[in-house]
């Protein structure tokens, strides 16, 4: 009998606003970078993603909304950074929350389907 990988599940919820996408896993794991580098720059370079996409993306979740998600400094001498502000961070949290709670959620759906396919 061939065996085969164990299998992933992985729940992938989108927010849209008037059709428009305002967050996602993308911008989750985006900001989750933003926290742990203090960097726009660091986070595209640990994504494998350019500097302008993941700043399109934070300029997009900033105007999307009435509050912004990520506080940015300027360079300079100083080097700028990015932080997320209190809802930022709170958005994330939540986010990462719903992702948990599907999980749990559809635990059993996620072993019958994982039964079928492996007999």
């Amino acid at each position: 009998m061939k065996k085969h990988p164990k299998l992933v599940f992985e729940p992938r919820f989108r927010i849209r606003c008037g059709g428009q996408l305002v967050f996602g896993p993308g911008k989750a794991n985006l900001l989750e970078h933003i926290q742990k580098t203090g960097s726009i720059v660091d986070a595209a370079k640990a994504m494998n993603m350019s500097y302008m996409r993941a700043w399109t993306l934070v300029k997009n979740m900033n105007d999307s909304q009435n509050k912004s998600l990520v506080e940015t400094t300027r360079g300079g001498r100083l080097r700028g950074g990015a932080k997320l502000t209190k809802t930022g961070l709170a958005v994330l949290q939540a986010y990462r929350k719903i992702e948990t709670q599907s999980m749990t959620a559809t635990r059993l759906a996620q072993i019958k389907i994982a039964d079928m396919l492996s007999s």
